[in-house]
């Protein structure tokens, strides 16, 4: 995952690729060079540990109502202005509380609390990648299942090595232009979208995450770009959720979203043809629901978090007209 000259190593891991002198670490805070070797200080050392829904992540298509080991340690190879966890994400690791929890003893502690899944959520996983691989192998290994929820900004060769041992994930796509990547989250785009295709590729179950901003990422242009995009390029199955920002870390003097903006995303991207749009963070109708692409009734319905009927088939059938639904529901 790196190079080496003069002590200097470059990191492989995601596409900023720092050269990192001996001592230092990357943006990401967690990947150090320690006397030539490349190590990630937070390895076995979350500093989150929950029992969450399935729907938290949040995974609609995937296993709904089951609950979820979620793990998460600090650091994060973006710096999002906007950042909801900014506290574990944009900390640096000595300063944030953690757990001893290495990865042969996660299966057990997700068996204990009654959960068949893992995730690797919370701040970027990816910059601890080398604990959230030997966790998913582990996790594997034992007969549960791997959820990444992630910002998708990772290189193309760690990422083909991990996705053999991931189920699902949500690909978190912050707004649809170069500018508002570079602006807002010091990165950029172009690989986010790489990443999602190259997990829908390795058959990897994936959901999208957009969070709308006021005046940033909610007009017309980027918002019909990014689900024209989704439409042509990953489907028009896939499912996307469209979250409600509220104000946090540095843009505290934005609104939060308004409802309008939410529907006419909505109605936006159903129009795009996306067959499957929710709408987070915000009470609106039908928000949580999922509904038949062919028939239009009504097959799961959410309170929030908590899914109160499944009425999809176990072999993902729609219970009225039959028709497969995109996902992953036993």
């Amino acid at each position: 995952m790196s190079g080496q000259s003069n002590d200097v190593i470059r990191c492989g891991i995601c596409p900023k690729a720092c050269r990192i002198p001996p001592g230092f670490s990357g943006e990401c805070r967690v990947r150090m060079n320690l006397d030539g070797r490349l190590v990630a200080v937070t390895y076995a050392r979350p500093c989150a540990v929950h029992v969450d829904p399935m729907e938290k992540k949040p995974l609609f298509h995937f296993c709904p109502g089951a609950a979820i080991l979620s793990l998460g340690s600090a650091g994060c190879n973006l710096h999002c202005k906007h950042c909801q966890n900014a506290d574990l994400s944009q900390g640096n690791p000595e300063d944030i509380t953690a757990f001893a929890l290495p990865p042969e003893e996660v299966p057990a502690l997700a068996k204990k609390h009654g959960c068949g899944h893992v995730a690797y959520t919370y701040n970027e996983p990816l910059v601890n990648y080398e604990y959230v691989r030997d966790c998913c192998i582990a996790v594997r290994a034992a007969g549960l299942r791997n959820v990444l929820v992630t910002a998708g900004y990772i290189q193309a060769k760690p990422l083909a090595a991990l996705l053999p041992h991931v189920d699902a994930a949500n690909v978190d796509i912050k707004g649809f232009s170069e500018a508002f990547y570079r602006e807002v989250c010091e990165a950029s785009l172009s690989p986010v979208l790489a990443s999602v295709l190259q997990m829908i590729e390795a058959r990897v179950h994936v959901e999208i995450t957009n969070l709308v901003i006021p005046t940033l990422n909610d007009s017309d242009d980027m918002l019909d770009g990014l689900f024209g995009w989704l439409a042509g390029h990953a489907g028009c199955e896939i499912p996307l959720h469209l979250s409600r920002f509220f104000p946090a870390f540095r843009m505290t003097h934005l609104p939060p979203t308004p409802l309008a903006t939410l529907l006419r995303a909505r109605e936006r991207a159903q129009a795009a043809g996306l067959k499957h749009v929710y709408v987070g963070n915000a009470e609106v109708p039908d928000g949580d629901d999922t509904f038949c692409a062919g028939c239009g009734v009504r097959m799961v319905t959410r309170q929030r978090y908590v899914v109160t009927a499944n009425r999809v088939k176990p072999d993902g059938g729609c219970p009225a007209c039959g028709r497969p639904v995109y996902g992953v529901w036993s």
